[in-house]
């Protein structure tokens, strides 16, 4: 229990602080910074699936006609993400990016009610029709939707719902989604790349880019290992140090102004994410005591 709680918050402190580490890559395309993050990750997840022995597992599930499309479909979600992302970052907007993880738990549910039939409570419901009133208020008041936020929201929720759909487990899905897209990062950085040899890139330009594949992997295999030993509900509120951590990093180092609009839309935003959130922990609680009562009735009848 300890170490996944450990676990949990190290993998969304470093999402939380990604933010400074693109920052220092904001000097490149950010087509090409996506590029060599795709290129990188795959070397790191290949690498680690070969040492565990089960890389054949990625060329098995790109065989399979159903599961390929399922993997097409979820490579542009995630790529299209970081890319929103990146740039994002890469114009010191990190405000708007930390709004779009924010927001994407409140996607989620409603995605998952559209996808799966899940059943939205009078919580949850609040939760969502609160968050639909900040992304208003902030359009209305600044005069354009946020659409990185958006972007970001609804690609990332989407990922999920294509994952959703998928038997595979993390590690080998993502390294399969990161090899359907590199022949197209390797194409980008031929014919438009400006950090080859001469072209101005040092080698601790190159140290960073390659960087950007640990950091791509070790937070989501610390955080799959979390969701195995800690409660769902506790996931569901620990993983919100991200997006606040992100806030912090807008405010704080690249100085993203806070307008009243803001002051108004964060506020209902972490509102709908209080009411979402002790709505999670109460039915996660209810399912540990259905369950345990359950048992309990199992063994006195055995």
């Amino acid at each position: 229990m300890v170490k996944g709680i450990a676990a949990l918050v190290l993998a969304c402190t470093v999402w939380g602080l990604s933010p400074l580490f693109y920052w220092l890559l904001s000097d490149i395309p950010p087509l090409e910074v996506l590029s060599y993050r795709t290129l990188w990750s795959l070397v790191f997840f290949a690498g680690l699936l070969a040492v565990q022995g089960r890389l054949h597992r990625v060329g098995q599930a790109l065989r399979d006609p159903r599961t390929q499309m399922i993997l097409i479909a979820a490579s542009v979600m995630i790529s299209v993400n970081w890319f929103g992302f990146i740039w994002s970052i890469s114009r010191g907007n990190g405000l708007e990016a930390s709004l779009g993880y924010y927001i994407f738990p409140l996607v989620s549910v409603v995605l998952g009610a559209v996808f799966f039939g899940e059943r939205l409570g009078r919580a949850q419901l609040a939760a969502v029709v609160l968050a639909a009133v900040a992304v208003s208020v902030l359009t209305l008041g600044l005069g354009v939707p946020p659409w990185i936020a958006l972007l970001l929201a609804g690609t990332f929720g989407a990922y999920g719902v294509l994952k959703k759909r998928l038997s595979l487990g993390a590690v080998t899905s993502v390294t399969a989604e990161v090899a359907i897209i590199a022949p197209l990062a390797i194409g980008w950085l031929a014919l438009r790349g400006t950090t080859w040899p001469g072209q101005g890139a040092d080698l601790g330009t190159h140290a960073l880019l390659m960087l950007s594949g640990p950091l791509t992997g070790l937070p989501l295999i610390l955080f799959s290992y979390a969701t195995q030993h800690v409660r769902l509900s506790t996931v569901g509120i620990v993983q919100y140090l991200n997006p606040s951590l992100q806030f912090a990093c807008a405010v704080l180092f690249f100085g993203n102004l806070v307008t009243p609009w803001h002051g108004i839309a964060f506020p209902l935003i972490w509102g709908a994410l209080v009411i979402y959130s002790v709505a999670a922990y109460r039915q996660d609680r209810a399912r540990r005591r259905a369950a345990s009562a359950a048992a309990v009735l199992s063994t006195t009848v055995t």
